[in-house]
């Protein structure tokens, strides 16, 4: 009890306290309903605008055009990306920025093309090679050239030039 002799305490009664109804959760909400926009549940943060790159709010998204340095990198890559990792890195290019400059679409595209094509090269070597009991497989060196061709093309888009493969199959388009 407490020591205030100014605030009555409410008299106890003997006995359990009264049984509550159980809950379920969101008991005390109402079905769920669309809410529009402003409209929110008190002390719920609301949602802003539409993300517009910075032309106003509910304008469509245009991506950005690179710059004539950054496609020239981009066209590297995508050359040496195929060397090194063999489809991924060109087809990554091509997804991310065909849309924001033609050269590194056009770039990435030939590089895929081309990765597509040694891919298929090996496939044919390695069955050959399997069909000859191993006398095929001098045919490998060949394999170099491609490499030569990519380090080429590498060069010519770190120039600003676009670069064609002599042989290609062209599956992209």
């Amino acid at each position: 009890m407490s020591e205030n002799p100014q605030q009555p305490q409410p008299p106890q009664q003997p006995g359990p306290p009264p049984q509550q109804p159980a809950q379920t959760p969101y008991q005390d909400q109402p079905p769920y309903q669309e809410q529009q926009p402003g409209q929110g549940a008190p002390g719920q943060p609301q949602p802003g605008p539409a993300y517009s790159a910075g032309y106003g709010p509910g304008a469509p998204y245009q991506p950005q055009p690179l710059t004539p340095s950054d496609e020239r990198m981009w066209g590297v890559f995508a050359q040496v990306g195929a060397i090194v990792f063999s489809f991924i890195p060109p087809l990554v290019i091509w997804l991310v920025f065909k849309d924001r400059s033609r050269f590194v679409e056009q770039e990435a595209k030939e590089a895929l093309n081309f990765t597509i094509t040694v891919i298929f090269a090996n496939i044919a070597l390695t069955i050959i090679t399997l069909i000859t009991f191993g006398f095929g497989s001098f045919l490998f060196l060949a394999l170099i050239g491609a490499v030569v061709l990519q380090i080429l093309a590498a060069v010519e888009n770190g120039k600003g030039a676009p670069y064609r493969y002599p042989v290609n199959i062209r599956i992209i388009k």
